[in-house]
């Protein structure tokens, strides 16, 4: 490690629990973030900052006035921009020396495998269930490391599916693919700090996963209440059945 590396990661590096060991394996590392909007803007930031080597943003929308309210990467200078591209931007200033690459696009299910297959982690900050099962069905397919999170009202939610625990439920496990749920900040609102809240929680488990920090977080899905400030932390377990991940349908 260089000394200005030392230098910039020194914080890290006196936690015992990353260590020179921990953060090379940041600095090594390859992290794919679908959707640069409210959980996806905290997300991004921490992680560059971090010191994870490469990023993948993945998203095919633009920047309009009625992000700016909290998705924090971009600025009023960037309306009209490629989110993707505004983020670029915005991670280069911070962090000079990660890799960021760029997908403009949607990408279908054997796109989100391919990507899988390049990443040590995914980090899912979409705001749709259609491409939540998608992502999901890539990461187990290809045994990746998946951190989803959504945020909606002064509500947050957190889960991880982990290859390396045995029967780790997956996404599909705790909400089935054939019971969608059609719910939407556009229509419901949300709070601004809400996604920074989430966004900054998935940077730290995607470090955690990466750094190889102990913790057997699957199984569970976290929840916040914003309102009265209040974490809860409910276990599921994975289904035999399910569509994605169940051994009884593959």
């Amino acid at each position: 490690m260089k000394d200005s590396e030392l230098l910039r990661y020194s914080r890290h590096i006196l936690l015992p629990q990353i260590d020179l060991a921990g953060q090379e394996a940041l600095l090594r590392s390859h992290v794919a973030i679908i959707g640069l909007g409210g959980l996806g803007s905290p997300a991004a930031l921490y992680l560059a900052s971090s010191g994870v080597g490469r990023l993948t943003l993945v998203d095919d929308d633009t920047v309009e006035l009625g992000n700016l309210q909290r998705q924090i990467i971009h600025s009023e200078t960037n309306l009209g921009d490629l989110k993707v591209q505004s983020a670029r931007e915005r991670l280069a200033s911070i962090n000079s020396h990660a890799e960021v690459q760029i997908v403009d696009r949607r990408l279908d299910e054997q796109g989100l495998i391919a990507l899988a297959n390049e990443a040590s982690v995914i980090v899912d900050c979409t705001d749709n269930f259609d491409t939540r099962h998608l992502v999901n069905i890539a990461c187990v397919k290809t045994r990746t490391p998946l951190v989803s999170a959504a945020a909606i009202r002064f509500e947050g939610q957190l889960m991880i599916w982990d290859p390396a625990v045995p029967n780790s439920p997956c996404y599909a496990c705790l909400y089935p693919s054939d019971q969608p749920i059609e719910m939407s900040c556009s229509t419901t609102g949300v709070a601004a700090p809400l996604v920074g809240v989430m966004g900054g929680l998935q940077a730290m488990e995607t470090l955690k996963l990466i750094a190889g920090i102990s913790s057997d977080h699957t199984g569970r899905l976290t929840t916040y209440d914003g309102v009265f400030n209040a974490w809860n932390s409910f276990a599921f377990k994975k289904k035999q059945d399910c569509s994605a991940c169940g051994t009884e349908t593959n």
